[in-house]
């Protein structure tokens, strides 16, 4: 046993170096991976066409496309609705991006804790 306590060895103070070497990496990359999903584009469409949505990587709306034969003064519901869907289906792709990117930042972490 040892009088002193701490840890046997000192090999810790190594490892911990190492660590933070890695999360300070990581870091470096998930910003740089941030800033480049923010200027991202990801367009979805909905009615067939006649509507289509484009957001950036940071979900906000870039611009919404409706064809002339899309408004039916009589069925503005529908239009809503393709509005809607088509801006859903361009916000889950890039939540989709989002995700994938921190999963691969992530992922190589497995293990690498002594915890």
């Amino acid at each position: 046993m040892s009088k002193r306590g701490g840890f046997p060895g000192g090999g810790m103070p190594g490892n911990m170096s190492n660590l933070m070497k890695q999360a300070q990496r990581m870091q470096r990359q998930m910003e740089e991976s941030q800033k480049e999903l923010e200027t991202k584009e990801f367009s979805a469409k909905a009615g067939g066409g006649a509507v289509e949505a484009v957001v950036f990587g940071n979900k906000t709306l870039k611009s919404i496309t409706i064809s002339p034969d899309a408004v039916d003064p009589d069925d503005v519901e529908m239009l809503q609705d393709m509005i809607v869907a088509a801006i859903n289906e361009a916000m889950k792709q890039a939540e989709e991006e989002s995700g994938a990117m921190l999963g691969k930042m992530t992922g190589g972490l497995g293990g690498g804790f002594p915890f």
